[in-house]
C-alpha cells in the first residue's frame, strides 16, 4: 500500500446562519459577500461584491479578464435563471497562428498536441474575449438591490491595499513563476525582485496590483459597459495590439452576456437545474439518464458507486463523440466557484475562470487586468467540432447546479477543477438527493473521479466492498484526496434547511470557507 502523501485528517464543519451564507475558494472574498448580506443586500448583491473581490484575493483563478456562468434561484419568482458570460474567440483569430509542433503534447490542462511556442497557452495570442464584468452587471441589473458602485468598493479597497501574501498564495505563485517571469507586467506584480514572494520579517506583506485599483474605481463610476465600449475598453485594446494579440476593440464592443434557460431534471422528488450549451450541464443531464432510479443509502454502497462509474463513463463517451474533444486533463484549472444564499432563499452560484492558472500570464499594463487564456479550450487540430476559429465559443467544463423541491430552494453548488468538476457535482448531488446524506456528511464523503471513459480514480478511504464493486467496472487507480492538487475538484455548496442557510466549503482546500452573515 502506497504511503499517504498528506498525513493528516481534515474536517471542515458547515456554517449556519438565518441571514445568509457565502461559500468561496477564498475566505477573504466570502467575508466580503457575507458583509453585504449582513448589511441587507440580497444574494445577487453579495455575489457581485464577492466576484470582484476575488480579482484581488484569488487573482490566479478569476477576475475581470475571465468568463463563466451564473445560475440564480429567485425566491420571489420561484424560478431558476442562468447567465452565460463565457469567453469567445476574437473575430480575427487566425488558426494558422497556432502551428502544431512536430511532436509531443502540451503539459497544461488538456494535453492537446503541442503548439509551437505554446501560443494557445500563454501570451497575447491565448486571450479570448472576457465576459465576467458584463455577466455580473447583467445579474445586478435584473435582481440586485444595491448600487453597482457600492458593491465594487470592497474590491477597490482591497486592490489599493494589494494582494495579501500568505503561504497559499506563495505556493500558487511559485508554481507558475517560470512562465510568469516571461511577461514583464505580470512579473512586476507577482515576482517582486524577480522571485516569488516570501514571508518573513521585513518582507512585503502585500503585492502591488498595479493599475487594477484605478480600473475598478473607474468601472464603479462609469458602469460595466465601459469595460467593453469606453475608456477601459480602449486601454485593453491598445495593450492587446501592442502585444500582437487578436482581441480588438470591436470584439469587446460586440460582447454581450446573455440570459439562458436552464434545463430541469426530476429525480427522487427534487428538480435538478443544469446549464444548456457548451459546458458540462448537458453531460451531467446525460449521466442522470444513465443512473438507476433507486440507489442504496449512505456512503458504503458498492452498487451505487459502480452505477456512478458507469454513468460517468457513458456520459463522457457521449460528450467526446458529440460535443468536441476537450482533451485529457493533465493539471488543475484556474477556475473559481462561489455559492451564495440569502435569508429570503435566493441562491446564486457562479463559476468564473481564467482557464489555466494565472490565465495567459499577461497583465495588461494600462489596466492591471490579468487576462484569460481561453484559446486553450480549443482543439488546435483543424476539422474537429471544437477546433480553433474566430468568433467561436469553446467547449468548457463548468457545471454550476441548483436543486429545488416543489419549487422551493434546496441547494446550489459548483466547483473548480477542470474535467473533474462534473463528476464531483454529479456525485454530491446524488449523495444529497438520492442517498439522504446531510451536507456535512456529503462534503466529507470520499468520492471517485471518472473524467474520461477509460479512467477510473477512487479515494483509498472508500470501503473495500466499494473498491471491489468499482473493479468490476474497470481498472481502478487509487488517488488520494490531497490539498494540492485538488484531485476530486473543489466544491462550494449552500443549502436551505428550514429557515437556516447552510454553507460548506471543500474540506481539503486551505483557503476555502463558508462565511455566515
Amino acid at each position: 500500500m502506497q504511503s499517504r502523501i498528506e498525513n493528516w485528517t481534515i474536517t471542515k464543519p458547515v456554517v449556519r446562519s438565518k441571514m445568509g451564507v457565502v461559500a468561496s475558494q477564498s475566505a477573504r472574498a466570502a467575508a466580503v459577500g457575507a458583509e453585504v448580506l449582513r448589511d441587507g443586500g440580497n444574494a445577487v448583491d453579495a455575489a457581485v461584491a464577492t466576484g470582484f473581490a476575488l480579482s484581488v484575493y484569488e487573482p490566479w483563478m478569476s477576475g475581470l479578464g475571465g468568463g463563466g456562468y451564473m445560475m440564480i434561484y429567485s425566491a420571489k419568482e420561484k424560478t431558476v435563471h442562468a447567465i452565460d458570460f463565457a469567453m469567445i474567440a476574437p473575430k480575427r483569430l487566425d488558426p494558422a497562428a497556432y502551428p502544431l509542433a512536430t511532436a509531443g503534447n502540451d503539459a497544461d490542462l488538456f494535453g492537446w498536441p503541442a503548439v509551437k511556442g505554446g501560443k494557445n497557452l500563454k501570451g497575447y495570442l491565448a486571450v479570448a474575449v472576457p465576459g465576467a464584468v458584463d455577466g455580473f452587471g447583467l445579474a445586478l441589473e435584473k435582481f440586485g438591490t444595491r448600487p453597482w458602485a457600492t458593491l465594487m468598493q470592497p474590491a477597490i479597497a482591497a486592490a489599493k491595499q494589494g494582494h495579501p501574501v500568505d503561504w497559499w498564495s506563495i505556493l500558487r505563485i511559485a508554481n507558475e513563476a517560470p512562465t510568469i517571469r516571461e511577461y514583464e507586467a505580470a512579473a512586476k506584480v507577482y515576482l517582486p525582485n524577480g522571485l516569488p514572494p516570501a514571508q518573513g520579517e521585513g518582507l512585503p506583506v502585500t503585492l502591488d496590483m498595479g493599475n487594477l485599483a484605478d480600473t475598478l474605481a473607474h468601472l464603479a463610476t462609469a458602469g460595466r459597459r465601459d469595460f467593453y465600449e469606453g475608456d477601459i475598453a480602449a486601454k485593453i485594446a491598445a495593450d492587446m495590439k501592442a502585444g500582437d494579440g487578436f482581441l480588438a476593440a470591436d470584439d469587446l464592443a460586440a460582447y454581450k452576456a446573455h440570459w439562458t434557460k436552464p434545463t430541469a431534471h426530476e429525480r427522487a422528488g427534487a428538480t435538478i437545474h443544469l446549464l444548456p450549451g457548451l459546458n458540462a450541464g448537458p453531460t451531467f443531464a446525460n449521466a442522470l439518464g444513465r443512473l438507476p432510479a433507486e440507489l442504496g443509502k449512505g456512503v458504503t454502497d458498492g452498487a451505487a458507486f459502480a452505477a456512478y462509474a458507469q454513468a460517468l463513463a457513458g456520459s463522457y463517451r457521449h460528450r467526446l463523440e458529440t460535443m468536441g474533444h476537450d482533451g485529457d486533463m493533465a493539471g488543475q484549472g484556474c477556475t473559481t466557484h462561489f455559492s451564495v444564499m440569502d435569508g429570503e432563499g435566493n441562491i446564486v452560484v457562479v463559476t468564473n475562470t481564467l482557464l489555466s492558472v494565472f490565465g495567459s500570464k499577461v497583465v495588461l499594463p494600462q489596466t492591471g487586468i490579468l487576462m484569460n487564456n481561453g484559446i486553450n479550450w480549443f482543439d488546435p487540430r483543424p476539422g474537429r467540432p471544437n477546433s480553433l476559429a474566430g468568433g467561436k465559443r469553446p467547449l468548457s467544463n463548468m457545471c454550476p447546479v441548483v436543486v429545488t423541491r416543489d419549487g422551493e430552494p434546496w441547494f446550489g453548488m459548483g466547483a473548480s477543477g477542470g474535467r473533474r468538476i462534473f463528476p464531483a457535482m454529479f456525485q454530491l448531488t446524488s449523495l444529497l438527493v438520492d442517498r439522504g446524506l446531510d451536507l456535512e456528511a456529503a462534503m466529507h464523503a470520499p468520492r471517485i473521479n471518472v473524467d474520461n471513459p477509460e479512467k477510473l480514480e477512487a479515494d483509498p478511504r472508500l470501503e473495500p466492498a466499494v473498491m471491489q464493486a468499482l473493479a468490476a467496472v474497470g481498472t481502478v487507480t487509487p488517488a488520494e484526496a490531497t490539498s494540492f492538487p485538488a484531485v476530486y475538484a473543489t466544491p462550494l455548496v449552500v443549502l436551505r434547511d428550514g429557515d437556516m442557510c447552510v454553507g460548506a466549503a471543500h474540506v481539503n482546500s486551505p483557503a476555502a470557507a463558508a462565511i455566515g452573515a
